[in-house]
């Protein structure tokens, strides 16, 4: 089955709207669920469905996720299987950088070409969800389609957010729009099943996860469509007339961590009793680095709905509906609530704590009698003793040298250094 089909997953434009954990580091390089990245989550669904030759595009920061990916995607020397990162490259017939996601696929096909394969399987690279795809392959040769989109019933609140799309009673679709417009919506609407309609889910989305019958994709990216540069904008819509596009309904858990509130929202779920995401489930394995870290040593600290990755040392007084990343500190009498903490990269030895003192400098982690709320400290932060941060939507967005507030989560930069007594 994996000699079928080739995965190529998309690693996203700047990433703006992640900024600034966006910052130095590419989208699916962002750190999540406190020991993994944002890749791991479309690389590990490819493994779990058997699909073990998949290409990361990527263009902005992405010197982590290279490293990563190299790090991490190990295969036998005795089969195929591969993780290639195709980073934008200027070549003499194509001196720009990626416009698109139809446009970054376009320029990656001299690479995918020259292996063999019936189907490419297009992802993005900042979703968080768990499927099969051999089910979406299994739907796409049914059905007979040229082309198949992975669609989720969403909410009038969010349609706008998507690209929206009708089907007939075979599931082909039939009409799609980018992104509608509130007033447009009442014509969108369809038919999604007893359960989802009783949700309130009546709008078929576009989860930006397509299969394509491999002639066809080289076809619309090198003629029919050789001036488009979107999937979602230009070519799907285009292509409705003229080719079977199928859609392909998953009911399960799947979220666009398109912003700071939902990538704060998505990671502090995953402390709920039974989490939308489930990061325990022996079918459905997330793989990431295997860093070989020490078990979490904690001290004193009542735990309440919180994950603590390997490798913490934990004196804090609570730690409460909060992620703990792999590396963190935290010092005496200090209480984390409703927030995540993305760790370090490294510990500091003991000299190197008496030298940081010293000169003045907080230590590596977080300090004592700390109060922290609403918040995401990025990687490696010193943060001091008696800081108090806490977000709210009383806080206006700001963008400050250490730290950037949106939605009422204040984010701390990575590498920040918070003096002793500071307040957000």
């Amino acid at each position: 089955m994996s000699k079928q089909v080739i995965a190529v997953i998309l690693g996203g434009g700047a990433g703006t709207r992640l900024y600034p954990l966006t910052a130095s580091r590419s989208k699916p390089a962002v750190p999540i669920a406190g020991k993994y990245r944002l890749v791991d989550i479309p690389i590990s669904n490819c493994i779990n469905s058997g699909i073990n030759r998949m290409f990361v595009l990527t263009q902005f920061n992405s010197a982590s996720l290279n490293k990563h990916i190299k790090n991490t995607y190990h295969f036998s020397i005795f089969s195929s299987a591969f993780v290639d990162i195709l980073a934008a490259e200027q070549t003499p017939d194509n001196p720009s950088w990626y416009q698109g996601t139809a446009d970054a696929v376009r320029q990656s096909l001299r690479h995918l070409n020259q292996h063999e394969c019936e189907y490419v399987l297009i992802l993005s690279g900042d979703q968080l969800y768990q499927m099969d795809f051999q089910k979406m392959l299994q739907n796409h040769k049914d059905t007979g389609a040229d082309i198949s989109i992975a669609t989720i019933p969403v909410v009038a609140r969010e349609a706008s957010d998507f690209g929206i799309l009708k089907s007939d009673e075979n599931n082909l679709i039939t009409s799609f729009i980018e992104k509608p417009k509130k007033e447009l919506l009442p014509d969108w609407s369809s038919d999604t099943g007893e359960e989802m309609h009783a949700q309130g889910r009546d709008y078929l989305a576009s989860m930006g996860i397509y299969i394509f019958n491999r002639k066809l994709l080289n076809d619309l990216l090198l003629d029919v469509y050789k001036d488009c540069t979107d999937f979602g904008k230009e070519i799907l819509p285009g292509s409705l007339e003229n080719y079977k596009v199928a859609s392909y309904q998953y009911d399960g858990y799947w979220t666009d961590i398109g912003n700071i509130y939902s990538f704060f929202e998505a990671n502090l779920a995953l402390t709920d009793e039974i989490p939308p995401f489930n990061l325990f489930d022996n079918s459905n394995a997330v793989y990431t680095r295997a860093r070989m870290l020490p078990p979490a040593k904690i001290s004193g600290t009542t735990l309440e709905k919180a994950i603590i990755s390997e490798g913490c040392i934990i004196n804090a007084s609570r730690i409460e509906h909060s992620v703990i990343g792999i590396r963190s500190r935290i010092g005496y009498g200090t209480t984390i609530v409703s927030s995540y903490l993305m760790g370090t990269d490294y510990y500091e030895t003991i000299e190197e704590m008496t030298h940081a003192t010293e000169r003045g400098l907080p230590t590596l982690g977080i300090g004592d009698r700390c109060y922290i709320k609403n918040a995401i400290i990025d990687k490696n932060c010193r943060i001091g003793n008696d800081v108090r941060i806490n977000g709210s939507d009383q806080l206006e967005n700001t963008d400050h040298s250490l730290y950037t507030i949106k939605d009422g989560i204040v984010v701390v930069k990575k590498g920040a250094i918070l003096p002793d007594g500071f307040v957000i």
